[in-house]
Formats: structure tokens, C-alpha cells, sequence
């Protein structure tokens, strides 16, 4: 099993409007503003000592939770020997924001491709996983613009993508169940059509979970 963090190519979004990405710049003094709207209406003083400065820290939080740096470039090295291995990226956790409720939610990640005649460089998967995470997000459509994004690095939709989620809006709100986890897979090429690669590739992003 190999570990690896792999970068794009391209700009990540193509200057296009992208879901959860703000459209502009995050006006910071606004959103102190707001925070402090919010204190007043929540009971508290936001000039008493311990939230003194509070909504500045607040705004200056969620300029840069959207804007996360964009993954450098991807590197791929030949490597004519390589003949069906799988290789497994793994280990990565960000945190996400649910669009539905704005709570945090956290994500591990595992992908998993077959190399063609060249490897993917080893350091920029968690950028990928960082810059798609931040951003007001679903699990689903975070874990297919990662599946699209590595697809378009290595010239082919031969991979997939796990994704294990603990959601603070099922955990602290609502039905409250601590335990709960949600997990998105996509598959792609020889992943969806290859029973025992696909098994294999669940079995030890599994087993990743199960070490964590």
C-alpha cells in the first residue's frame, strides 16, 4: 500500500462559479459587525471582558477558512515498470463547514489509483483535500469534485474516492447521535467495472479507518 498526496495541473476551478465559494472578497469588517449583532441578540455584551474582540477574531476566522491556498502544481514521473498496483492515498482529515446548518463537519479522505506508465508526486494530495473542504459543503459534492479533480491528473477516471464524515449537525443538533458517521464513495473506469480492484480498494481504505 502506498500513501500519497498528489496536486493538480490547473487552477482547481477554472475561474467559474463554484457552490460554497463566495462570488467576492469576505468583507471582514461586515462580518465583525454581524458576529456582534448576533452576541446582542443571543443575551450577551459584546464589549464585556472574554468577547472583547471576539467578532474580529470570528471574521478574520472565515477569511481564511474560504480562502484556502490552491494546490501547486502536480508532478508525474515515468515509471514504465509499473503494472496494476494499486496505489492508496490515504490519512487525510479537514474539517468542512454543512451548508445546511453552517457546523463543522469532519473528513477523511482515501483515494486510490492504478498508475499508467508514470506515478503522481507525493505532496500535494492534502492541499487538493484542504481547498475543496474549504468552502460551505455537502460530503457528496466534496467527495465527487475531489474524484473529478484527481481524474483530470492522471488523464483518466480509473480511481475512487472514499470519504468518512462525522457531521456536528447530527452530532450536537437534532437526533444528537455522538456515533453517527456518513460515507460517500465514487468510483470511476476500472474501479466501477472491476469487482476485485473496487474490494480491494475498500477493504484497505477500511482498514485505514479502523487504525486511525
Amino acid at each position: 500500500m502506498t500513501t500519497s498526496l498528489v496536486g493538480p495541473e490547473t487552477s482547481l476551478d477554472d475561474a467559474l462559479p463554484v457552490p460554497g465559494r463566495p462570488a467576492r472578497a469576505v468583507d471582514t469588517a461586515r462580518v465583525a459587525d454581524l458576529v456582534s449583532q448576533l452576541l446582542i441578540a443571543l443575551g450577551e455584551d459584546p464589549a464585556r471582558e472574554g468577547l472583547i474582540g471576539t467578532p474580529d477574531r470570528v471574521a478574520a476566522w472565515w477569511d481564511d477558512f474560504l480562502s484556502p491556498d490552491d494546490a501547486a502544481m502536480a508532478t508525474c514521473f515515468t515509471e514504465s515498470q509499473l503494472s496494476d498496483q494499486l496505489v492508496i492515498v490515504g490519512g487525510m482529515t479537514v474539517w468542512s463547514l454543512c451548508e445546511h446548518h453552517m457546523l463543522p463537519m469532519n473528513l477523511q479522505v482515501t483515494a486510490g489509483y492504478v498508475p499508467d506508465g508514470e506515478v503522481v508526486g507525493l505532496s500535494k494530495f492534502g492541499r487538493i483535500a484542504r481547498h475543496f473542504a474549504g468552502r460551505l459543503q455537502v460530503q457528496e459534492r466534496f467527495t465527487r469534485e475531489i474524484a473529478e479533480h484527481l481524474a483530470a491528473v492522471i488523464g483518466r477516471k480509473d480511481l475512487a474516492v472514499v470519504v468518512r464524515g462525522v457531521h456536528l449537525c447530527m452530532s450536537m443538533r437534532g437526533v444528537r447521535m455522538e456515533d453517527a458517521r456518513t460515507t460517500t464513495v465514487h468510483t470511476g473506469g476500472r474501479f466501477a467495472t472491476d469487482p476485485v480492484l473496487n474490494q480491494q480498494f475498500i477493504t484497505l481504505a477500511a482498514a485505514q479507518w479502523n487504525t486511525a
